[in-house]
C-alpha cells in the first residue's frame, strides 16, 4: 500500500534516508546496523560523516587525494572475473580508467577494457542545451588514445530505447516509478551489453557529490537558496516531469513544497559542523552533506539496480569511505581553488589525462536527441489514452497529459518528454505491481 507520504518520497526529488515508499516499510540507512531480537528492534550507526579540521595545504591535499585514488582503484581492480571501466569522457570516469590502466601496466598485466554508451547519429546531430554543452564520444576517444584502453562503444537507436521488453526490465529493476526514461533504458542496455564481456565494472559515479562537480555547488542562487540546492536550479522538474501532469487535487494533498521544506530542515539539523565555522565555508559543508546523504543515494540505487538486473557488479571508487571523509573536510577555499568544479580532483589527475578532458565542463549522463524517440513515446502514450482504463488516471490529470502530447507534436522538448516518460512509468508501475493507494 502507498499513502501520501509514499508518493511524496517519489515526487519530492530528494531522498529521505530510512524512508521507503510503501506504507509500513523502512530502509536501512547507510552506515547503520539493524538488530531484531525478542526485545524488539534496535538501530546503531557504525559509520557516519564527521566534521574535522583539515590538516593540509593545497599541494599536500592534491597529493593526498591522488594517493588515495591510486590505492582505492588498485584495491577495486582485484577480481577473479573479467573487469572493465565505464567511460563517458568526463573527468571522473576518465580518471578511474587512467588510474586502472596505470596500475595494471605496473603489475605487468593486460590493460583494462572500457565501455561507453552512444546513440545513433548523436555526434552529427548534437545540439547543446542548458546542461549538456558537448557530446561524450570525442572525449571518450581522446581518453582511449591517451591511455590505450581496449574500448567498445555501445550504440543505441530509438527502437532499442522504446523496446517494451527493455522498459519492462527497467521497471522490474527499479521497482518504483522513479525512472529517467531513455536514460534508464540506455543504462540498462549498456550494462546488458557489457555483461557479455565483463562481470565487474568500475564507475566514476559520486565524484560530483564528493568533490563539488554539479552546477548547484557554484550557482549563487542555489548556494544561497533556502532549499535543497538542486531544487533551486532552473529546469529541475525536467527530471521529475510527471509532477506536472498530476491532478490538481493530488498536488494540493501532497503539498510538495511543504514536504521538501520539512525534510530540508531535518537534513540541516544533521550536518556535522566545526566550532566557529561560518559564512561560505559553513554553507558549502551543508551543501556537500546534502549531496552525500540526500542526492547521491538515488543515483547509486539506480546504478546498482540496473547493473545487478543483468548480473554486473559495478564498483564505485569515489565512494570509498576514507576518500569521502577526507574530501568532505577539505575547506571550500581549497576545494574550489581555481574557480572551477572539482578543482582538487582535476589537479590530482592532471598528469594522466588528455588536456581536452581536463578542460571539459561537467556534462551529465547523455539522453538521446533523436526526434524518432519523442515520436514513438508520444504514439505509445496516445495509444494508452485511446485504450482507456488507464491506471495512472488515479493520480494523473489525463487532460494535462493530452496537452503535453499536443505540445510535443510541435517542437518536442525534454520537459514534455520527461512528463510522458514519467506518465508511462507511473502507469506501468500501478498495473504491474497492483499498487493499492490510500490517499
Amino acid at each position: 500500500m502507498v499513502d501520501l507520504d509514499g508518493l511524496r518520497e517519489i515526487y519530492a526529488f530528494s531522498k529521505t534516508p530510512g524512508h521507503a515508499v510503501y506504507r509500513g516499510m523502512h530502509e536501512v540507512r547507510p552506515g547503520q546496523v539493524i538488530r531484531v531480537s525478542r526485545a524488539g528492534l534496535s538501530r546503531r550507526f557504525y559509520w557516519r560523516l564527521e566534521a574535522r579540521e583539515h590538516p593540509h595545504d593545497l599541494g599536500t591535499t592534491v597529493r593526498t587525494v591522488r594517493g588515495m585514488l591510486e590505492d582505492v582503484v588498485g584495491r577495486q581492480l582485484v577480481s577473479d572475473v573479467p573487469l572493465c571501466t565505464l567511460l563517458s569522457g568526463g573527468l571522473d570516469s576518465s580518471t578511474v580508467t587512467a588510474l586502472a590502466m596505470d596500475r595494471l601496466r605496473k603489475e605487468g598485466k593486460e590493460g583494462v577494457r572500457s565501455f561507453s554508451v552512444d546513440f545513433a547519429g548523436y555526434d552529427e546531430n548534437f545540439t547543446p542545451d542548458a546542461i549538456r554543452s558537448t557530446p561524450d564520444t570525442p572525449y571518450v576517444l581522446d581518453v582511449v588514445r591517451h591511455v590505450g584502453s581496449d574500448h567498445t562503444s555501445i550504440v543505441l537507436d530509438p527502437a532499442d530505447l522504446m523496446d517494451p521488453a527493455a522498459r519492462a526490465a527497467v521497471l522490474r529493476a527499479r521497482d518504483l516509478p522513479l525512472g529517467l526514461g531513455d536514460m534508464d533504458t540506455s543504462l540498462y542496455l549498456l550494462f546488458r551489453a557489457i555483461r557479455e564481456h565483463s562481470t565487474v565494472a568500475l564507475s566514476g559515479e559520486s565524484a560530483d557529490e564528493v568533490f563539488g562537480g554539479y552546477r548547484w555547488f557554484h550557482e549563487p542562487a542555489a548556494v544561497g537558496g533556502d532549499t535543497f540546492p538542486w531544487l533551486a536550479m532552473p529546469g529541475v522538474e525536467r527530471f521529475n516531469g510527471v509532477v506536472g501532469i498530476l491532478s490538481e487535487e493530488l498536488l494540493r494533498e501532497l503539498d510538495l513544497p511543504a514536504y521538501r521544506a520539512r525534510r530540508y530542515r531535518e537534513a540541516l539539523d544533521e550536518v556535522p559542523r566545526l566550532a566557529g565555522e561560518g559564512g561560505l565555508e559553513r554553507r558549502m559543508r551543508e551543501i556537500g552533506y546534502l549531496n552525500l546523504t540526500r542526492f547521491v543515494q538515488n543515483l547509486l540505487d539506480r546504478k546498482d539496480r540496473m547493473s545487478m538486473a543483468v548480473g554486473l557488479e559495478v564498483r564505485v571508487p569515489f565512494c570509498d569511505h576514507r576518500l569521502v571523509e577526507y574530501v568532505f573536510n577539505i575547506p571550500w577555499s581549497i576545494k574550489s581553488f581555481d574557480g572551477r568544479e572539482k578543482s582538487v580532483l582535476r589537479a590530482a589527475a592532471a598528469d594522466i589525462l588528455p588536456g581536452s578532458v581536463l578542460e571539459r565542463r561537467k556534462s551529465p549522463y547523455p539522453t538521446t536527441q533523436d526526434p524518432a524517440y519523442d515520436q514513438a513515446l508520444s504514439k505509445q502514450v496516445a495509444g494508452l489514452l485511446d485504450r482507456g482504463g488507464v491506471a495512472a488516471a488515479q493520480l494523473a490529470d489525463l487532460g494535462r497529459v493530452r496537452a503535453v502530447l499536443d505540445r510535443q507534436e510541435g517542437e518536442a522538448d525534454l520537459d514534455g518528454r520527461a512528463a510522458l516518460d514519467g506518465f508511462l512509468g507511473l502507469n506501468a508501475w500501478l498495473e504491474e505491481y497492483d499498487v493499492r493507494l490510500k490517499l
